[in-house]
């Protein structure tokens, strides 16, 4: 009697101990978040360290580097190349990013209101953005080119506007504009249907109080849907900028940095340097050189968020 009662008495003990220490509940936090830490530490902090470490080091394909400091940051800031890169991302993602939330913002708008077909329609708009990247960009290396493109065949073969075919990707500037087209083909969907769900949650009401009050379809526009649209718009130009600024696929799918290097952004230049090119150390500081632009654009959106006045759609003090 007296074993078994002290088998029960330490048989509740420790279930006891177990169930107080599941409802603490930092270390339930603690457990759920577990596996969630331990996949970016092995996925998101691992490589981003190492690309850091990289940065710094002469490190080349099949052989190890050795600590270089910042030798690799002296010699990119001397390189026309990676300067040239810069401009053009900088360019790539300003004109980008402008074009997809001026079209869609426009497509937003006109999918909001009552179209026949609607829910066919939303559906057709996210195909750009469903479709491989890879796909696009060999569609648009098509519709590029010098001899095939259907632009070019328009232009001279139907509409007799032009003598000769366009050369979309053989210079540097209409280079520069073809690729920042495909992308903003590629990113208006993802804009246009962000904005959508923003659009679908303003009250009617608020519309019909300032047509009440005498408000023309701009004054709406301007006092009601863009102040009460600004949460989203702070959040899905943070996520486009992000995605203009490191794309990578149809930069790199269309013209490879070509003509004569005249189209490469940072990530296509890092690739280049350090993949095909051997040059680890020296990719991995171009990509270390884009964190700080991406910090930037996080921090504006953090920042944008904060204000809680502009959450509600009001005017800052």
């Amino acid at each position: 009697m007296t074993i078994a009662a002290e088998a029960r008495a330490g048989h509740q003990f420790s279930h006891g101990w177990l169930t107080r220490l599941f409802d603490y509940k930092p270390f339930l936090v603690f457990i759920c978040l577990l596996p969630a830490l331990g996949l970016l530490l092995v996925f998101l902090s691992y490589p981003l360290g190492l690309g850091v470490w990289l940065a710094f080091t002469d490190t080349r394909i099949g052989r190890a580097g050795y600590f270089i400091g910042f030798e690799n940051f002296q010699s990119l800031w001397h390189d026309p190349v990676f300067i040239t890169s810069v401009w053009n991302t900088l360019l790539y993602t300003g004109v980008a990013t402008v074009g997809k939330f001026a079209l869609g913002l426009w497509l937003a708008l006109l999918l909001n209101n009552h179209l026949p077909f609607k829910s066919l329609l939303r559906a057709l708009i996210l195909v750009p953005w469903i479709v491989p990247t890879v796909l696009s960009a060999i569609a648009f290396w098509w519709i590029y080119d010098p001899q095939f493109s259907i632009i070019s065949y328009i232009l001279v073969d139907v509409l007799g506007w032009r003598d000769t075919y366009i050369d979309f990707l053989g210079a540097p500037w209409p280079a520069r504009f073809s690729l920042i087209a495909a992308n903003i083909w590629r990113g208006i969907p993802f804009v246009a249907i962000s904005l959508l769900a923003g659009l679908q949650t303003i009250s009617p009401a608020l519309y019909e109080a300032a047509m009440l009050d005498g408000a023309n379809a701009w004054q709406r526009f301007r006092h009601v849907t863009l102040p009460m649209l600004m949460p989203i718009l702070a959040v899905v130009l943070t996520f486009s900028v992000l995605f203009t600024f490191t794309d990578f696929q149809l930069v790199y799918a269309i013209t490879r940095g070509g003509p004569i290097n005249s189209t490469h952004l940072m990530a296509t230049l890092a690739f280049q340097r350090g993949i095909p090119g051997g040059q680890l150390g020296e990719g991995a500081a171009i990509a270390v050189a884009m964190i700080p632009f991406l910090v930037m654009a996080t921090l504006f959106s953090y920042f944008a968020l904060a204000r809680r006045k502009w959450q509600q759609g009001e005017d800052n003090d």
